[in-house]
């Protein structure tokens, strides 16, 4: 156990928390939980440098943080969807490109292929913040529409999914074209 291993158990322990909030829909569990989500998200940054900084990149940190991940962005979309804040087809979407890119990295990872991630898949998960945090905190407070700014930038998160999704597949399939010559 290490400070990088213990920043994303704390970002998994968060996500219970958050789930629990949404249970009763209201103005200040909301405010609670986007401060929650915002900590999570912040964690998710300092584990990673932490990992590498200080050279902590475990075999256990290598499975939790993406989980810790996809755990918190796919628990939030779905009580979210059982809010009405987001469509549940876009949470469909979206939770569905994550198992479909985890699963071949499964493939690609017993066949020896790297696919490096890539810029798309950094604006992914920034526009999947940005619209999971007004869209938790939905109401519109001192004029500010949380609602409409959330629902904006899922629009804009749902395009990188799709786009990051395409592109991992494409540089997938372009590693296994380039292996297969390379066998031949």
């Amino acid at each position: 156990m290490n400070i990088a291993n213990a920043l994303t158990i704390a970002r998994i322990a968060i996500v219970p928390v958050i789930v629990l909030l949404l249970l009763s829909d209201g103005m200040i569990s909301s405010l609670i939980c986007a401060v929650l989500f915002i900590a999570a998200t912040i964690t998710d940054a300092l584990d990673g440098y932490f990992a590498r900084k200080y050279h902590m990149v475990t075999d256990l940190g290598k499975l939790l943080d993406p989980l810790a991940d996809k755990l918190l962005i796919a628990s939030v979309l779905i009580m979210l969807v059982s809010l009405g804040r987001v469509p549940a087809w876009i949470a469909v979407v979206i939770i569905g490109r994550e198992i479909a890119v985890t699963g071949l990295r499964g493939i690609a990872t017993e066949k020896h292929i790297v696919i490096a991630a890539n810029w798309i898949g950094k604006y992914k998960t920034a526009f999947q913040c940005a619209a999971i945090i007004p869209l938790l905190i939905y109401y519109t407070i001192f004029g500010l529409e949380f609602r409409l700014a959330g629902e904006f930038f899922l629009w804009i998160a749902l395009f990188f999914t799709l786009w990051s999704g395409v592109d991992y597949l494409y540089q997938y399939m372009k590693q296994q074209g380039s292996a297969l010559v390379a066998t031949h």
